[in-house]
């Protein structure tokens, strides 16, 4: 006996949504090797600001704030000729 046209399609759908669950499975392991590599960075410039793990708090609430880090330049006067 002939598989009927709409088992082919069946068969199809099922094959299909196989593919879509290994690729969300892919997507979800990519997605957290990702957030893994973000968090190994920051710890990585964290540790190369060489800041006392005791004040790293105030550090981290002063960039939130907008306050600046390291030295104050002044702008420069433009002159006028």
């Amino acid at each position: 006996m002939a598989i009927s046209k709409s088992a082919k399609i069946e068969a199809e759908i099922e094959k299909v949504k196989a593919k879509i669950t290994e690729q969300q499975a892919r997507l979800k392991e990519l997605e957290q090797k990702k957030v893994e590599a973000e968090n190994s960075e920051i710890v990585d410039i964290v540790r190369g600001m060489s800041i006392p793990l005791a004040e790293l708090p105030v550090v981290l609430q002063q960039i939130r704030a907008g306050a600046t880090l390291g030295q104050n330049v002044p702008k420069s006067e433009e002159v006028s000729e």
